[in-house]
């Protein structure tokens, strides 16, 4: 199965076990009454919307470009994490006014033994499908992917620090831990959803690559380049899974075109060989645009 199938497939399938996490939250907290499972299982409400956008998102990125869109649609992944990221804060805040509420008279829970057993089977299966969606995320470069996979983990972290809140509210008789337990959920999840916004939005103002991936980069291009005099001017940018790479290649004058699209090509097999979704722009140049003084090493960087 091809990267881009995995990738659709899991998104659709996130929308289902959302569903079914979120009713089995719910499950727990109308067993038990308790405002931090209540919180709990707003938070899913956000996973199933979360997970509709982020299948939308990838449908959209793996689209052909077109007239309208001639370097492709990968950018809509980022516009489904920024709507995840402000749905999360848009959760917690409702969560804060129910912590609120329910801090002003505290019950005790009811039936807690099987609320909080429904509430843990309902985190462990989050747990490992935020797992998968994170590897599958990373390796298919989908930040739409990862961004559902890392809120998941949120969740499931959420979840089992509700459980041991609750047991140690069952334990001392201490309910008013609830809604303390349901306001620091709140607190964790805006967070979150605050860095969730933060790291889409820099996706949508053309982030160039890691120094490590640039570096990797710089050493592709000085490998396959020979015959050529130097390279300056190198930019990246990320968008979505796709990588985009420009720079300026120096050639000496007498070269014949067919030997300068020669060494570009060499270059750009390089690249597409080791960085998936890669797209290249040369600008060939002859010596006299060169920056270095003639005789630095072969094919330096400027």
């Amino acid at each position: 199965m091809t990267a881009k199938r995995t990738v659709a497939r899991l998104a659709f399938w996130s929308i289902p076990v959302a569903l079914g996490v979120m009713a089995l939250k719910y499950y727990a907290y109308r067993l038990t009454g308790s405002v931090a499972l209540f919180s709990d299982a707003l938070e899913s409400i956000v996973n199933v919307i979360a997970a509709g956008a982020a299948w939308w998102a990838i449908r959209v990125s793996h689209m052909p470009a077109d007239e309208d869109h001639p370097h492709g649609h990968h950018k809509a992944e980022y516009f489904s994490a920024v709507l995840e990221g402000v749905l999360i804060v848009g959760a917690a805040m409702l969560i804060l006014v129910e912590a609120w509420r329910a801090f002003q008279s505290p019950m005790p829970l009811e039936q807690p033994g099987i609320g909080l057993a429904v509430n843990g089977a309902a985190a462990i299966v989050n747990g490992a499908w935020a797992v998968l969606l994170i590897r599958v995320g990373r390796a298919a470069r989908s930040p739409a992917l990862e961004a559902d996979g890392r809120h998941l983990i949120t969740d499931v972290v959420t979840s089992f620090g509700v459980i041991a809140g609750l047991l140690g509210a069952i334990a001392t008789g201490w309910y008013v831990l609830d809604p303390l337990l349901a306001a620091l959920v709140a607190l964790n999840i805006l967070w979150q959803g605050w860095r969730v916004i933060g790291q889409s939005a820099q996706g949508l103002m053309d982030r160039a690559v890691t120094p490590e991936e640039l570096i990797r980069i710089r050493d592709l291009i000085s490998t396959h380049s020979s015959g050529a005099l130097e390279v300056h001017d190198l930019k990246t940018r990320i968008a979505g899974r796709a990588t985009f790479i420009e720079f300026h290649l120096v050639v000496d004058a007498g070269m014949s075109v067919g030997d300068a699209h020669g060494i570009c090509d060499r270059i750009e097999d390089a690249l597409k060989a080791e960085i998936p979704s890669v797209r290249v722009v040369i600008h060939v140049e002859p010596d006299d645009e060169a920056k270095l003084p003639p005789g630095t090493s072969a094919v330096p960087f400027a």
